[in-house]
């Protein structure tokens, strides 16, 4: 029997996508799938780290977004989905052991224990739902390329033994539809919500623009104008420089898709 035969037919597209992840038919990027679903970061670590980590979320509200924590030695979040389980339906994830990433497996039911905490955290997949919707259009998506990221020189607010640089994802956009952009996404606080900087990258610490850290290449046209997102890589960033002795994460791009409509955390 195909993956495809065995979903139920009341699956929503959230539902499909998990579904398929949990079967190993889909490895990839989740971004542009699921549309109006929100999808998320991944943080696990072990509980003596837990309260320090959500006191290093809450702040710093931009880049980490918190949508839920889980139980200790749950791999559930009921709040975001009634079946998800973070252990299987994550397309890829990295395994850190001091700050020092180990595998990237696409399952992590062999590394998960007890006494391990997980964090969801919004992703700036949803607020791209919003700008689509509003028809402005965003070209990574059109070339079928990841977001290109980068870290900054900026400081996130240290919280406990949690502290590091701010990472950014950067879209460009014509002068007019960078205004749209920015109106639209401060709309969704929850997901990153509103550009962080716009402009000279520069003036927030990025040598070459043409060499992201993480994602694709850009492709910025001239009359174009890139904006700057805090992104939720920073946690995966801030987990390096502060080697918490176990970790795991979703590899970039890799999102956990919810249950929960983007339009839920919509503010105005």
């Amino acid at each position: 029997m195909t993956v495809a035969a065995s979903i139920p037919e009341n699956y929503s597209p959230a539902q499909i996508i998990r579904a398929e992840v949990r079967a190993g038919s889909h490895k990839t990027v989740t971004a542009n799938l699921a549309h109006g679903f929100v999808q998320a970061n991944l943080a696990i670590l072990p509980s003596d780290w837990a309260d320090e980590f959500e006191h290093f979320c809450l702040a710093n509200p931009k880049p980490c977004p918190l949508l839920a924590r889980g139980e200790i030695g749950s791999p559930h979040f009921p709040t975001l989905g009634a079946d998800i389980d973070v252990r299987t339906d994550v397309p890829c994830y990295r395994v850190f052991e001091n700050g020092i990433e180990v595998s990237q497996p696409t399952d992590i039911r062999d590394f998960w224990h007890k006494d391990l905490v997980a964090f969801a955290i919004g992703c700036s997949y949803s607020f791209e739902w919003a700008l689509l919707e509003n028809e402005v259009p965003m070209r990574h998506l059109e070339q079928n390329n990841k977001v290109c990221t980068y870290r900054t020189n900026i400081d996130t607010t240290p919280r406990g033994r949690f502290a590091g640089k701010l990472v950014v994802s950067m879209r460009n956009f014509t002068v007019p539809n960078a205004i749209r952009a920015i109106e639209i996404t401060s709309r969704y606080p929850q997901v990153h919500g509103a550009p962080i900087h716009f402009g000279d990258p520069s003036a927030i610490g990025i040598v070459d623009i043409n060499q992201p850290e993480y994602g694709g290449r850009p492709d910025i046209r001239p009359g174009e104008i890139p904006l700057f997102w805090a992104c939720g890589v920073t946690p995966q960033s801030v987990i390096e420089s502060t080697r918490p002795p176990f970790c795991i994460t979703h590899k970039a791009g890799h999102l956990l898709v919810t249950d929960r409509l983007n339009e839920e955390f919509r503010t105005g």
